[in-house]
């Protein structure tokens, strides 16, 4: 099988660690309570930010938030149960696309990790559906609302990967999973057609 996968907030912590630091951001150094909407993925969405501040607060968080979030518990194990059980493994994520920095950083902690696994890696992925659909992806495991909905509207079958408030998902083509031990659950059903 042809897994795709996405890093921020499915492999690494890291969406938890921007909500953290974005409510921080808003109430102590903004002195503001800007939020608009806690469903929002992106912390653009979430608070009624000017582009400076979003600018801002992405030039003083991002690589220290990359660099120190957590590996979600048990991505490591199930990633390399997924590989040394046959499957290709395919990185899909936004993350690298505003800064090339991180995609150094990101390469080398995989490394360390050995989670060097994957076959090919796509690396500010902005339109995920497309190269899901190039690559010939069977299912993809992503967090973001809207990338789920664009690649389940395409006719892949997706994990939604939820650890904190989104909106709801639901579809033929969507099954919703909280840990990577639900995640390889779903992907052993698919496997044995059970």
């Amino acid at each position: 099988m042809r897994i795709g996968i996405d890093l921020d907030g499915v492999v690494f912590d890291s969406e938890k660690e921007y909500r953290v630091y974005s409510e921080l951001y808003d109430m102590i150094e903004l002195k503001q309570n800007s939020k608009i909407n806690n469903k929002e993925l992106n912390f653009q969405d979430r608070f009624d930010w000017t582009q400076e501040q979003c600018i801002e607060f992405f030039n003083k968080y991002l690589i220290q938030i990359m660099e120190k979030s957590n590996y979600m518990p048990g991505a490591i194990d199930v990633l390399k149960m997924l590989k040394e059980e046959g499957n290709e493994l395919i990185l899909v994520t936004a993350r690298g696309g505003y800064e090339p920095e991180a995609i150094k950083m990101s390469q080398r902690r995989l490394k360390e990790s050995e989670l060097d696994i994957f076959k090919n890696y796509f690396w500010g992925a902005e339109d995920k559906a497309k190269v899901c659909k190039e690559e010939n992806i069977d299912i993809m495991i992503d967090d973001s609302f809207r990338n789920c909905k664009s690649i389940a509207d395409a006719g892949i079958k997706v994990l939604y990967f939820r650890s904190a408030p989104s909106y709801e998902l639901q579809g033929e083509n969507v099954k919703t999973v909280y840990n990577w031990g639900e995640v390889y659950r779903e992907l052993g059903k698919k496997t044995n057609n059970n």
